[in-house]
């Protein structure tokens, strides 16, 4: 069995999708645990869609990363994987996260329309299309759920046509497809499943795994967002739902 992979406690990971003046940022935070496949004498990493938050269009970088940076204090979250989208922003924003010193491993990615996946420092160049097929082998592998989460019709929505939108627009650059659609939910998502595939367990391909009962990925206790977390309403949220 792969170095003790299905024994390790689940951890976090969380993707940044950040938008410009026209875009929403938006923030995903996938809970990722290990299960052994005794068939192929390996194990697979399952992920849950545990939380979702979309910033107003016009929120300063500056608050998004104080808003990030109490996210990642809050337990269960330590010390995560943090995905952070540089593609239209620039290096500069991503920087006043590093700046910020967050209790988290930061990694910058810049989606391509290329074809090869580029390891850049503490970052990545990644294809769109490797962000799409990403999530088509984890859902046709149920191994991507997401919580009953007030944003998830609208994830779900984004989902069933982010692989549409991708192949009618192959031969686009990402910049011309994201000015188009709003599709800032997904791509956070994407963003945290690429990463927590390229820098976790490994990624079996293949007829899906049965789906066995998993206690500790759907069973953890919910918290309340810091302080700072409230949302239109004054409504408050759990990370894994409503409160």
């Amino acid at each position: 069995m792969g170095a003790g992979w299905a024994d390790r406690e689940p951890d976090h990971i969380l993707g940044l999708d950040l938008g410009q003046s026209q875009d929403y940022t938006a923030l995903a935070v996938l809970e990722r645990c290990w299960v052994s496949d005794t068939a192929r004498q390996q194990s697979v990493s399952r992920l849950a869609v545990r939380h979702l938050r979309r910033w107003p269009l016009g929120t300063s970088y500056t608050q998004v990363v104080l808003d990030v940076g109490r996210l990642v204090r809050t337990p269960p979250l330590s010390n995560p994987l943090l995905a952070v989208d540089q593609t239209g922003v620039g290096m500069a924003v991503v920087d006043m996260f590093r700046q910020a010193r967050l209790p988290a491993r930061l990694r910058s990615i810049l989606i391509t329309s290329g074809h090869e996946v580029t390891a850049l420092g503490f970052g990545w160049h990644v294809p769109k299309k490797e962000l799409v097929s990403v999530l088509q082998v984890l859902l046709q592998q149920r191994r991507l759920k997401v919580a009953p989460l007030p944003e998830r019709e609208v994830l779900v929505k984004e989902l069933l046509s982010f692989r549409v939108k991708v192949t009618v627009a192959a031969n686009e650059t990402f910049e011309a497809w994201r000015e188009r659609d709003h599709d800032d939910l997904v791509l956070a998502v994407a963003l945290a499943a690429w990463l927590g595939e390229e820098e976790g367990g490994p990624l079996i391909v293949g007829p899906p795994v049965p789906n066995p009962a998993l206690p500790r990925a759907w069973d953890c206790e919910p918290f309340t967002p810091p302080d700072g977390d409230d949302r239109p309403g004054g409504e408050r949220r759990r990370l894994y739902g409503r409160q």
